[in-house]
């Protein structure tokens, strides 16, 4: 049996200490930097972004949409979309389909394996 997780600002006293929760349907992950640089696409998983410090742009296959402190962002599945952030910290909402795929992205460097992985994930890069 699993516990509750919960955070507050006093957990915030060390910089370095991130905010990290799975379960079996989503986890939540705080995080700095940006997402891939490309436009991509999850076919069957929603994610969501809440913005605590900084600002995330944006770039959907239609428009650029900035995010500041106390907005959120969600993306449903089916949106293309890609993210940059600036002096962000914030925290991400993603099925454990999604973590695997960063996972295994971040393991492998060789960016001509990147669109079989995201197939793998029912995903898929477009750029």
């Amino acid at each position: 049996m699993r516990d509750a997780v919960v955070s507050t600002d006093r957990d915030q006293t060390d910089a370095g200490a991130r905010f990290s929760a799975t379960g079996n349907s989503f986890a939540i992950r705080e995080w700095r930097g940006s997402g891939p640089a490309k436009l991509h696409v999850h076919h069957a998983d929603d994610e969501a972004w809440h913005v605590l410090e900084g600002t995330l742009r944006f770039r959907f296959a239609d428009r650029i949409v900035e995010a500041g402190v106390g907005e959120t962002v969600f993306v449903p599945a089916g949106v293309a979309h890609t993210y940059e952030a600036s002096d962000a910290r914030y925290l991400v909402f993603l099925t454990p389909r999604l973590v695997a795929l960063i996972d295994q992205l971040q393991k492998v460097r060789d960016q001509s394996a990147h669109p079989a992985i995201y197939e793998a994930h029912a995903s898929s890069l477009l750029e």
